[in-house]
C-alpha cells in the first residue's frame, strides 16, 4: 500500500496567531450519534481532549462513557513512555473486534503518537480498520476532517508546527477548575524527551489572548485556572516582544480568579522574579512542580538539563525560604543510560535533602529519534527496578511525613466532587495541592471551605468541616 506522507504546516519562523471562525458544522450524518474518547498522557493531552470533544460535539455527536455503544471512538495518545505506546496498540486490538461487530464504527487516533512518522506508518500498515489519523498541530480542524473524510483511511498529520490558533472551542471537564494553555511545544531538547519532536518548537500565545480566556472563566464562575506549558516558565521568550512568565502570572492573578496554578516548570527558566510574584499574591498557590530527573550532575549533563545538582538545590532552597508554606513535587528518572550506583545515590541524596511532597518516578524509557535512545545502556532491568523500589520507598516516606504535618490544622479546600472510593464523601484540594476527603453535603462542591485535617496518609488527607 502507498503510505501517506506527513504534511508540513509551516516553516519554522513563520508562526503567527490565527483566530478561528467558529461555524455550526452539525451534520445529519452525525446528529445524535455517540462518541467515546480515551486520553493518555499529561495534562496537555487532557486539555487537548477537551478541544477534541468540542469539535466532535459541534458535528452533532453525543458523548458516551460506554465504548460498546459508540459510533466514533477517539484515542488521544501519548508518546512519552513505551508503556503508553503499548497500551494504545493493545487497545486497538479491542477496537478491531468491536469494528467486526459494528462495521460502521469510526476509529480515530490523535495526539503525540501519530507525530512519529514510524508510528503513523505502523498504524496504516497493521491497523487498516483505523479511519482517521491526526496529530497535535491540527486538532482545531478535526470537525472538518471528519465531515469531509473521503478515503477509507484518512491521514492528516503535520510534521512541522504551524500557527497558534485562538478562539477554539473547549468542552471543559469541570465547571470549577480549568486548564489554560500558555504555549505549545518546547525548545529545551532534553536528550530523553520526545516532546519537541511530537509537539514542535515553542510557540507562545499572546498574553492578551490568555488574559481574555481567564477573564471569561472568571465570569463563568470558575474558581481555579492552571496555566499549562511543556515548559511553562519559558513562556513569552519567542514572542515578537518578549514577555516573562512572571509578568503573565501577575496579570492572571489580578483577573479576580480565586486560585492560580501552573505546570510544568524547568529549573533552568525559574527566575527570582517568578519566586517573588508567587510569594506576593495570595491567589497564586504555593505549590510548585519542579522536575529534578536526576541528582547526579554527570547524568543531568547527559540528559541535557542545563543545571547541576548544586544549582537545583540552591533554587529549591530559595523557594522554601521565600514562599511561605510552599509544597514542591518533582519528576525523577531511574536508570538513564550510564547511571551508576554512585549516580543513583546522588539522586537519593537530593531526595533526602529536599524531602519532596511527592514525586513521579519512572524507569528510563528510550524513545526512537531522541539522542538518549542511541546511548549505550548496560544496566540490567532488574537493577533499575530495584533502584526504583528504593527511590519510591524514600519518596513515600517523605510524602507521608509532609502530610502528617497537616494533622490538627485548618486548611482551605476547594471542593471538586464526590469521592470515587466513597460516595458518601466529597473531595477537594488544599492550596498546596493535597487531596482531602471528608463528609459534607454535595452543595459544598465548587466552594472553598475550611477543613480540619484529622488523618494523614501518603497520598491523601482526611478531614472534617469546621467553621471559619
Amino acid at each position: 500500500m502507498n503510505l501517506p506522507d506527513m504534511k508540513e504546516a509551516k516553516k519554522r519562523g513563520e508562526n503567527h496567531t490565527k483566530y478561528v471562525r467558529q461555524e455550526n458544522l452539525v451534520s445529519k450524518a452525525f446528529l445524535g450519534k455517540r462518541y467515546f474518547i480515551r486520553t493518555y498522557g499529561c495534562q496537555m493531552n487532557v486539555h487537548d481532549s477537551e478541544e477534541i470533544c468540542a469539535c466532535v460535539e459541534n458535528l452533532g455527536f453525543i458523548k458516551t462513557e460506554d465504548m460498546q455503544e459508540a459510533d466514533l471512538v477517539i484515542l488521544n495518545t501519548c508518546a512519552i513512555r513505551e508503556n503508553a505506546h503499548d497500551k494504545v496498540f493493545g487497545y486497538l486490538g479491542r477496537l478491531k473486534h468491536l469494528k467486526r461487530e459494528k462495521p460502521d464504527l469510526m476509529i480515530a487516533i490523535g495526539g503525540c503518537m501519530p507525530q512519529q512518522e514510524d508510528v503513523t506508518e505502523e498504524i496504516c500498515k497493521h491497523h487498516p480498520y483505523v479511519d482517521l489519523v491526526f496529530g497535535t498541530h491540527n486538532i482545531h480542524d478535526l470537525g472538518r476532517l471528519l465531515l469531509e473524510k473521503k478515503r477509507k483511511q484518512e491521514v492528516d498529520v503535520y510534521s512541522i508546527e504551524g500557527d497558534v490558533y485562538e478562539n477554539v472551542l473547549y468542552k471543559r471537564d469541570s465547571h470549577i477548575t480549568a486548564w489554560v494553555n500558555t504555549m505549545y511545544g518546547c525548545d529545551k531538547f532534553c536528550t530523553y524527551c520526545i516532546v519537541p519532536y511530537t509537539r514542535g518548537r515553542q510557540r507562545s500565545r499572546k498574553m492578551e489572548d490568555i488574559l481574555l480566556e481567564v477573564e471569561d472563566l472568571v465570569k463563568q464562575g470558575y474558581q481555579e485556572v492552571t496555566l499549562l506549558g511543556q515548559n511553562v516558565n519559558a513562556y513569552g521568550k519567542d514572542l515578537e516582544v518578549p514577555v516573562s512568565f512572571a509578568t503573565l502570572l501577575e496579570k492572571v492573578s489580578k483577573t479576580g480568579i480565586s486560585r492560580v496554578r501552573f505546570v510544568t516548570s524547568h529549573p533552568w527558566d525559574f527566575t527570582d522574579e517568578m519566586i517573588d510574584i508567587i510569594a506576593k499574591y495570595d491567589n497564586i498557590m504555593p505549590y510548585i512542580h519542579l522536575p529534578l530527573q536526576s541528582g547526579s550532575s554527570r547524568i543531568l549533563k547527559l540528559m541535557g538539563r542545563r543545571y547541576t545538582k548544586e544549582e537545583y538545590l540552591s533554587l529549591f532552597q530559595k523557594m522554601k525560604e521565600r514562599i511561605s508554606g510552599v509544597a514542591i513535587t518533582t519528576d525523577i528518572i531511574v536508570g538513564f543510560p550510564g547511571e551508576t550506583e554512585s549516580d543513583f545515590e546522588e539522586t537519593l541524596d537530593v531526595v533526602n535533602t529536599c524531602q519532596f511532597d511527592g514525586a513521579y518516578t519512572f524507569i528510563f524509557s528510550p524513545r526512537a529519534g531522541t539522542p538518549a535512545s542511541k546511548m549505550k545502556d548496560e544496566t540490567d532491568l532488574s537493577i533499575k527496578e530495584e533502584r526504583l523500589h528504593r527511590l519510591n520507598e524514600l519518596v513515600n516516606h517523605y510524602s507521608l511525613q509532609n502530610n502528617q504535618a497537616y494533622l490538627g490544622k485548618k486548611v482551605p479546600v476547594l471542593v471538586q466532587g464526590v469521592s470515587e472510593k466513597d460516595p458518601n464523601k466529597i473531595y477537594g484540594y488544599t492550596d498546596t495541592m493535597k487531596l482531602v476527603n471528608f463528609s459534607a453535603s454535595k452543595e459544598m462542591i465548587g466552594r472553598i471551605i475550611p477543613v480540619l485535617i484529622t488523618d494523614a496518609k501518603s497520598f491523601s488527607l482526611d478531614g472534617e468541616i469546621v467553621s471559619d
